[in-house]
């Protein structure tokens, strides 16, 4: 007899991971070009390692408080409200948490009660639709526009609106197009929030990788810091991947609703990790600074290539991720690009792994060398100027 039985409904209808199914055929392919999983190919700088390795070897292995230590969210505090130009009390208004994605999952879960509906913006990172529908709650993504530089349209978020949303997830700059948003626009939707009494979720796990214009916090803007929860983390910009350390920040009243759902959960970060995340904000700056320079020299590169073989490519403002467009070639996002895989041993991502509106495109990263940036969109060109086999 099947164990499927066993299996709650709303996780036997949630999908996979378009992402993760398609590399784990990459994985099986000797020698294939990667522009797919959103890393950075930097190592972690050396003084955030040691930071690390001193600590193990000062024997801090142990548990810390279920928020973080205390060093690590007075320095997020500084940090946050330097960059980001909002002030949040280390003590009762920082969460540290294993990584962005946990943090996100833990609002969720102490916000959204069952049938609450969640707005969104797409094409979006994987998983905020399964994450909301895993707190039993409705996702409803709002399409983005390729001739809008995938910037969220507030009146098309507002004409989404409808009875029985409580929160909107926002997400600048964006995985996988990059988009970004000007000031007008979010204060036009920081009204709607609160017109409308939403809860704002805003991961700005990007925001170091702005390469135009100033990056704006929704949480900065009036009426917004005591609705909006504040996400962000080490992976990106300090290239901190596999160290799993993030952060909220937001109201008291929210943070120990979601410290709730983390100590039963989690219990609390990885002490070495929170150890690197302190040096990263005290003296990494210069390192993020010349991470940055590398990733605009490559993203002007290769948004230049797309563009030269008739893949038309907005320049993405921030992350590193490009979007192109394959409508050209008449393909599916998926067909596209497993056939190139299959002729050239180079992997992107479809579109349609960050929902329906990514069809037509496909996602690649531009956290690569530049010599293998180089060697993948002579590929690339190759496959769209032989006329694009179909894969088997």
């Amino acid at each position: 007899m099947s164990s499927q039985r066993f299996i709650a409904r709303h996780v036997t209808g949630l999908p996979r991971s378009g992402i993760r199914d398609f590399f784990a055929i990459v994985s099986q392919m000797k020698d294939a070009i990667s522009l797919g999983i959103g890393e950075p190919d930097f190592v972690t700088p050396w003084h955030i390692r040691e930071a690390a390795i001193y600590a193990l070897e000062q024997g801090k292995t142990s548990y810390t408080d279920n928020k973080g230590l205390i060093q690590l969210r007075r320095e997020i505090a500084t940090y946050v409200e330097d960059f980001f130009s909002v002030s949040y009390k280390p003590d009762t208004e920082v969460l540290v948490s294993v990584g962005v994605s946990e943090a996100l999952d833990i609002a969720l879960r102490a916000v959204l009660n069952p049938g609450d509906k969640v707005l969104y913006h797409e094409p979006c990172y994987v998983s905020y639709s399964p994450s909301v529908a895993l707190a039993h709650a409705v996702p409803i993504g709002v399409p983005t526009k390729a001739e809008d530089a995938f910037a969220l349209d507030p009146d098309a978020l507002i004409a989404a609106w409808e009875p029985g949303v409580k929160a909107l997830i926002l997400n600048f700059p964006t995985n996988p197009t990059g988009g970004t948003i000007d000031r007008p626009k979010l204060e036009k939707i920081a009204k709607f929030a609160v017109d409308k009494d939403l809860l704002v979720l805003s991961d700005e796990i990007y925001a170091e990788l702005t390469y135009e214009g100033e990056h704006v916090s929704i949480a900065s803007l009036p009426g917004m810091r005591e609705r909006t929860i504040f996400l962000h983390g080490f992976s990106k910009a300090f290239a901190m991947t596999g160290f799993r350390v993030g952060f909220a920040c937001s109201t008291p009243e929210l943070i120990e609703a979601m410290m709730k759902v983390h100590q039963y959960a989690m219990m609390c970060a990885p002490i070495l990790s929170q150890e690197a995340a302190i040096e990263a904000l005290r003296n990494g700056a210069e390192s993020v600074a010349k991470m940055r320079e590398q990733y605009h020299r490559r993203r002007d590169f290769i948004c230049r290539r797309f563009n030269e073989m008739g893949l038309t490519c907005h320049v993405p403002r921030g992350t590193f991720y490009s979007f192109p467009s394959i409508a050209s070639t008449g393909m599916k996002s998926i067909d596209f690009c497993k056939a190139l895989l299959e002729a050239e041993k180079v992997a992107i991502v479809p579109g349609t792994a960050f929902g329906p509106s990514g069809e037509g495109f496909v996602r690649a990263s531009f956290s690569n060398s530049y010599e293998q940036l180089i060697r993948a969109t002579d590929a690339i060109e190759r496959f769209v100027q032989q006329g694009i086999p179909v894969a088997k």
